[in-house]
């Protein structure tokens, strides 16, 4: 080959570099070394530190939607019916001592409320402040009160243009039946909760529970509710899914008391049917005073048996059933045992009570009782315990 040529390696087969196969599995080996590096780097270099800001950051538009309910939800009729809720602040003028509840407006711009709410006004010197629904306030008298049904009437001096407020039939009402409660509760005016009607003819005796009133109790038919209920809610309505009132929140029931004297909801509260109500409302407005319906019988307190005993003897001046009264009229005597009103079986006298005020002057009613171990029935008429005349109110 030439002087400069060195001579061929001696014998032997030449070497041959890596095939394609192996060339092809290194070039991918490092394909993905150098991506893995490179993402890496580029997380090195682009993450934020700890103490920084994003300033793209956005968690989107907000949802797009109207705020219009439909008239029968309980927002619907929440906001038909706050319009003609008030609240109420009294004081009895000659103290630091007050009380407060709430209300609502009727026809020619009266306010129906509970008695206990503002019974410390009527202690003499007494101030009510009502305050509506738009934030104004006034000042109001009271019309009448009635202690035994824990029912008042206030008269505002303004009412600022307010709705009155629509006035539902309680004898229509069920159990389970949705219903919402309206009112100031510890001062927080215009409060809605909503519940069902647990049961009815609940005998609750309401009023005055600090212990220091002089006023009879009130004795009360009542229709229960789980709709939260605190202090402050006494006289707002109870309204059903019409926004009609079907009563008036009147009382809870409690576990314990806290050391301000008041309790909270445990989700049994009371109101007094609005039938009763409104009889009470126009006797109130047009006397002054409630008529007290009766059936014309003393109760012997001391009987322990099923259903509620008639008097076996005259008692404080007062003959067992009085002569020509309803009971009388329908052939009750004395010692005779009461089992049932309406089909309804009693529990106590208490209920008995609170059943028969729960009527208005000239209703009927059925009752069952036991003479000698023989069940009988009758019929009664309930008449008033008195008659009061109209005077200005």
């Amino acid at each position: 080959m030439g002087a400069s040529w060195a001579p061929p390696p001696p014998g032997g087969t030449p070497r041959r570099g890596p095939g394609t196969g192996v060339l092809v599995a290194i070039a991918v080996a490092i394909a993905l070394v150098a991506s893995t590096l490179g993402s890496f780097g580029t997380y090195l270099l682009t993450k934020p530190s700890s103490d920084a800001n994003d300033p793209s950051y956005s968690l989107g538009p907000l949802p797009s939607g109207a705020i219009n309910r439909a008239p029968d939800s309980v927002a619907g009729v929440a906001s038909r019916v706050l319009p003609s809720v008030v609240s109420l602040e009294v004081g009895n003028g000659s103290s630091t001592e007050g009380a407060s509840g709430s209300g609502f407006l009727i026809k020619n711009g009266y306010v129906v409320t509970n008695n206990h709410v503002v019974s410390l006004a009527a202690q003499g010197g007494g101030e009510i402040r009502i305050m509506f629904n738009n934030r104004k306030t006034t000042s109001g008298r009271i019309v009448g009160r009635d202690p035994g049904s824990d029912l008042a009437v206030v008269k505002p001096e303004e009412t600022f243009g307010t709705p009155e407020i629509i006035l539902g039939n309680s004898d229509q009402v069920v159990v389970g039946d949705p219903v919402i409660a309206i009112g100031s509760p510890l001062g927080l005016t215009g409060t809605v909760t909503t519940g069902i009607v647990s049961s009815l003819n609940r005998p609750v005796i309401a009023g005055d529970d600090t212990g220091t009133s002089t006023e009879e109790p009130a004795y009360i038919s009542a229709i229960q509710t789980d709709a939260a209920i605190n202090p402050g809610n006494s006289g707002g309505p109870l309204v059903n899914s019409k926004g009609e009132v079907v009563g008036v929140n009147s009382a809870i029931a409690t576990l314990s008391r806290s050391v301000t004297g008041q309790s909270g909801s445990i989700g049994l509260g009371f109101a007094i049917p609005v039938n009763q109500t409104r009889r009470v409302a126009e006797d109130l407005i047009s006397t002054g005073r409630a008529k007290r319906p009766k059936i014309g019988i003393t109760l012997d307190k001391e009987y322990r048996g099923q259903g509620v005993k008639i008097a076996s003897a005259p008692a404080g001046g007062r003959q067992p059933v009085d002569a020509n009264g309803p009971a009388d009229k329908a052939g009750l005597k004395a010692g005779d045992v009461i089992l049932e009103i309406d089909g309804l079986t009693l529990q106590d006298g208490n209920e008995l009570i609170a059943l028969i005020r729960s009527k208005a002057p000239g209703a009927k009613i059925t009752i069952k009782y036991e003479r000698a171990g023989q069940q009988r029935t009758a019929t009664l008429v309930v008449v008033a315990d008195d008659e009061p005349s109209p005077s200005p109110s």
